[in-house]
């Protein structure tokens, strides 16, 4: 074969492109899937390099929908005493979780990340209704919405106890609860919390 042969044929080959894309440049998030289909319609996976929409998603009351799904766990870690604002130290505290999940588990930490909201998310809760002066407390369920913010409170709390005042980094924890939570573990502060609030429920039916 000649060299010009070769060279057509290099050419005419159809290139295979890769996704330049990814978050933190270093995860392909176009892949994942939403297992819980309760959550698919308020679960967003946009595939955006720095997980930073600077508020264009807080305009309305469920617009928060459409915020990618990592930058909602880096507002609520930031919703703390030590943390209020600081979102590049918050944002290096996820991305560093998320090497330490992927070395642990070899799975897209986007993927873990998800998972762990489904498994941390209640999805039954308990009101307080008022009959003759009486607070009766009833079980309810539980929006898939609320699900998602509720499941995003108890991580945040569970790494902040985990990590405040203690040896373990603040990424290490974090890793260790979502790692935890996506295997359904008790020992993730946020699924104990979650069951805790459905066996509440369950007794208020």
């Amino acid at each position: 074969m000649s060299a010009e042969e070769i060279a057509q044929e290099n050419e005419t080959a159809p290139i295979e492109e890769k996704s330049t894309n990814l978050l933190f440049n270093k995860w392909d998030i176009s892949e994942v899937k939403v297992n819980d289909p309760g959550l698919v319609r308020y679960v967003s996976v946009n595939s955006l390099i720095v997980p930073h929409s600077c508020g264009r998603k807080q305009k309305q009351q469920f617009s928060k929908s459409e915020m990618l799904i990592v930058e909602r766990l880096i507002n609520r870690l930031m919703q703390t005493e030590h943390n209020t604002g600081k979102k590049e130290l918050t944002s290096r505290i996820v991305e560093e979780a998320f090497d330490i999940i992927n070395k642990k588990t070899k799975k897209n930490p986007v993927e873990v990340l998800i998972d762990a909201i489904a498994n941390s998310g209640p999805r039954e809760e308990t009101v307080r209704l008022k009959y003759g002066g009486i607070n009766v407390p009833k079980s309810v369920d539980t929006a898939p919405q609320r699900r998602i913010d509720t499941a995003l409170y108890f991580i945040a709390k569970g790494v902040s106890q985990a990590s405040h005042k203690k040896k373990k980094s603040a990424s290490a924890a974090l890793a260790d609860e979502l790692i935890a939570a996506a295997a359904g573990d008790t020992r993730s502060f946020a699924v104990a919390k979650k069951e805790e609030r459905e066996r509440v429920a369950k007794s208020a039916r």
